[in-house]
């Protein structure tokens, strides 16, 4: 069979390869500890369900406007004013099937073929692929872990050239974890300005933040960024609602426009009683969200601790989001191989850094409860000390 090019140019998911494999070796009762998933272990909130369901009773099942339920667009547009000093119409938002699909719309209804879309590395691994489909080109610029894996405004001045369309910014960041300053995020700013290109801001972890940690959007300072910024964003983290499937993506109106029209070709409306969910999610008090991050914090802590006390191992501190991002260089193995081995001889899954652009790197995901976290710890202490 003679496949489209575009999907060859396609790199198959080693996250979800490797949590598939960790899955179906707990089936076969080997006793495996999972640090590959990106998403919370914590049920979603009972009012979300219960929201659902009245939704449900109510009779909410049948198609809806493609772009969303109008009460959602609301309280999301509501949400980024109040949260981010984002001041949104509903109509400069659309409600996507996750957060994934919001940046997918965004490249579909944006990109031209040849348009350079600037990626800073280490990355979420589905942006440049996103890119690819769109017929654009990725351009990665590598950072340094000395400067926490952050672009700086030089460097991606560096980057931009008479092609570039659009900078990708994740800040909590997958797989790292670092939170840009407000200082660092005002001059990315200053430079998207100056260069007249677009940047979407993926805040999908905004609520899951440590310590100092201020996360703040690139959109807010002023009204020429404003008018270049996108936001996707959505319910999967923050409230653990990973297999609702409930996003959305804000930013100009007739690029939102744009964005609905494909979506309306494709998968049409996000299923209606889940944003029901999602209208609950924005509009009830937030205590689940916060019991949710101390939580995370504390497995945070425990899992630091843990890694700072094997030899060869180093990581950025993280002040969001729920993972490590581990440089594993001195140990000797690429990030794949040392991933396989670990799985294969300690029943321990984790991402090998290659999937993010830094194949030195391994990324391991608290995002599970502290026994687990201290069982694989022992592990990943006496793996490492077998190869160092």
């Amino acid at each position: 069979m003679q496949l489209a090019a575009r999907v060859s140019q396609v790199t198959p998911s080693i996250t979800l390869a490797i949590s598939a494999k960790a899955k179906a070796m707990k089936a076969e009762g080997i006793d495996v500890c999972s640090f590959s998933a990106g998403e919370p272990d914590f049920d979603t909130p009972e009012h979300i369900k219960a929201a659902a369901k009245q939704a449900l009773d109510a009779g909410k099942t049948k198609y809806g406007p493609a772009a969303g339920e109008p009460k959602l667009r609301e309280a999301i547009a509501n949400k980024l004013k109040t949260d981010n000093g984002l001041d949104y119409k509903p109509e400069n938002v659309i409600v996507t099937n996750g957060g994934k699909h919001s940046l997918f719309n965004l490249m579909l209804a944006l990109i031209d073929p040849g348009d350079e879309v600037i990626i800073p590395a280490p990355y979420w691994l589905s942006y440049p692929e996103m890119v690819i489909l769109a017929g654009g080109v990725p351009v990665i610029v590598q950072t340094d872990g000395k400067n926490q894996y952050k672009i700086t405004p030089e460097e991606l001045s560096n980057a931009v050239t008479p092609k570039t369309k659009l900078f990708v910014l994740n800040s909590p960041s997958n797989p790292t974890g670092v939170v840009y300053t407000p200082a660092e995020i005002e001059a990315l700013a200053k430079v998207v300005v100056e260069k007249d290109i677009f940047v979407v801001s993926d805040e999908i972890y905004e609520k899951i933040i440590y310590d100092d940690a201020q996360q703040v959007s690139i959109g807010a300072f002023g009204p020429e960024i404003f008018q270049r910024t996108f936001i996707s964003n959505g319910f999967a983290k923050a409230y653990s609602m990973t297999g609702w499937r409930v996003g959305y993506l804000a930013g100009p109106l007739q690029a939102i426009k744009a964005a609905s029209t494909v979506q309306g070709h494709s998968t049409s409306n996000v299923c209606t009683f889940a944003q029901y969910g999602a209208i609950a999610a924005l509009t009830s008090p937030q205590d689940c969200v916060e019991e949710m991050r101390l939580g995370f914090a504390k497995r945070r802590q425990v899992m630091l601790e843990r890694v700072s006390a094997i030899p060869g191992l180093s990581c950025p501190k993280p002040d969001g989001a729920f993972y490590l991002f581990i440089d594993v260089s001195k140990t000797g193995l690429a990030s794949l191989e040392f991933c396989d081995k670990f799985l294969e001889s300690y029943q321990v899954a984790a991402i090998p850094g290659v999937a993010f652009g830094a194949d030195d790197c391994i990324r391991l995901s608290y995002a599970t409860d502290l026994d687990t976290i201290n069982k694989g710890m022992d592990r990943l202490d006496k793996f490492v000390r077998s190869l160092i």
